[in-house]
């Protein structure tokens, strides 16, 4: 008997856009559950549908169809103000292009989803996210202060500082060299570890999707066995 509900629910969702070509379906009749602290990986060719199913997973975007439950939220409930409540709450995550505010220093950077959500002693949590990802020395530093791989663990620190229930990573090492990637990714995993946080990553690199305990395959838009 399954004690635990999935953190991560999708029933049947469907994402068509309009295009010069006539209606485009990206996303096709998705079924998928993920459990509390699982690493799940989505893989797929270029242009499968990997990073639209995981912005309609992650409340960012609105499926033509089907429902989408986020830890007991029906994204598809809500509308954007709702959606974006819950990701406040309960949501944290690793872009590709790092999505830091370049007027914002590094503490400031990972301060702001806790300012944002009210919560108090933003500095001081903020400080030992940092800490943890081995950035202490670059608290006050801006982005263009810092190396590509930097801003990455930046970026971690800030997913993982509001302690999500779930944490979406969008090709986190694609704008990285192999050896920084390497390095990214093995702190990504051992914060992940640690935290015990539901981990849902989209990537293209065989050995991240060996580090997930699941691996999902999405081809057409479609999610294939």
């Amino acid at each position: 008997m399954r004690i635990a509900e999935p953190v991560l629910k999708a029933e049947k969702i469907t994402k068509q856009v309009s295009s010069p070509e006539g209606t485009l379906t990206i996303v096709a009749d998705v079924d998928l559950e993920i459990e509390p602290a699982e690493t799940v990986a989505i893989v797929g060719a270029s242009g499968a549908g990997k990073s639209t199913l995981l912005a309609l997973l992650a409340g960012l975007d609105e499926p033509t169809s089907g429902r989408v439950w986020l830890n007991g939220h029906e994204l598809t409930a809500l509308d954007e103000d709702g959606r974006a409540a819950v990701r406040a709450n309960h949501v944290g995550f690793v872009f590709q292009s790092f999505h830091l505010v370049p007027s914002l220093t590094a503490i400031e950077n990972v301060m702001l989803p806790l300012e944002l959500a009210g919560k108090a002693n933003a500095r001081e949590a903020a400080a030992n996210a940092l800490a943890q990802v081995n950035l202490s020395e670059r608290l006050e530093h801006y982005p263009r202060q810092l190396s590509g791989g930097e801003q990455q663990r930046v970026a971690i620190a800030r997913a993982f500082v509001t302690q999500p229930a779930i944490l979406f990573a969008d090709e986190p090492t694609g704008n990285l060299d192999a050896i920084t990637g390497e390095r990214i990714i093995e702190l990504l995993f051992d914060l992940n570890a640690a935290a015990r946080t539901t981990l849902v990553v989209v990537t293209h690199d065989p050995a991240i999707a060996r580090r997930c305990s699941r691996t999902v395959r999405i081809e057409a838009g479609r999610i294939r066995a």
